[in-house]
């Protein structure tokens, strides 16, 4: 069974190599190795690794941290290798299909950010509403999203910014990112974690801001 491990580990030489042989004793395969984050002397990855059948996966916490220095942030079910730097992909997508690029967007970016859904919701006036959603996005209506417009990108946090229950269930991570110059806002839920972070703000900032140019008023 594949995994996909969120290590945080000192940015130094060797310590990914370390990491590596610790799961490799364990077991387990290395499948790909995403950097998500690296910032005041730790690194962030993203391992993608396989299981014999069988094996628990806290084997993996266990050996990667042996690993002095090395935390696990979190373990989750994974299916295939990693897919990274897949933005371009998804714009050219919508580029070459403007009429559908809202719903594009909304299918791809979970793809992109190892989530569970995605959603671009719109406010007008008291309530809001979806103008896409993933298949996979909760089934419930929006209601009012009284934090719209954003001006940047943010980690949705239940107890601060209001938002449906089912949103929030599974302990399911938040983020959204503005999407146009409107009440807009793309919303990516990740169901177990890990958090958002910085970088990842930024890249769903980065995206959203590329596709708002692309479809224009739409």
């Amino acid at each position: 069974m594949s995994f996909l491990l969120r290590v945080v580990l000192p940015d130094k030489p060797g310590s990914l190599g370390a990491v590596a042989t610790a799961l490799g004793n364990a077991g387990a395969d290395i499948l790909g190795v995403d950097v998500v984050e690296r910032a005041h002397g730790h690194a962030v990855d993203d391992l993608a690794v396989e299981l014999p059948a069988g094996r628990p996966p806290d084997v993996l916490i266990t050996a990667a941290e042996s690993v002095p220095g090395v935390e696990v942030e979190s373990v989750r079910p994974h299916s295939g290798k990693l897919e990274t730097h897949r933005e371009l992909e998804l714009i050219e997508e919508i580029t070459g299909d403007p009429a559908r690029g809202l719903q594009l967007l909304a299918d791809g970016v979970p793809r992109i950010f190892r989530a569970g859904w995605a959603l671009v919701a719109e406010r007008d006036g008291t309530r809001s509403y979806r103008l896409a959603e993933s298949a996979a996005a909760p089934e419930t209506r929006a209601g009012d999203l009284p934090w719209l417009p954003l001006r940047r990108a943010i980690v949705v946090d239940p107890d601060a910014h209001w938002v449906p229950d089912p949103w929030s269930a599974l302990d399911t991570e938040l983020a959204a990112a503005p999407f146009g110059p409107g009440p807009r806002a793309l919303v990516v839920g990740r169901p177990g974690g890990p958090a958002f972070r910085p970088s990842e703000l930024a890249r769903l900032t980065h995206l959203a801001g590329i596709v708002t140019t692309v479809l224009g008023s739409q």
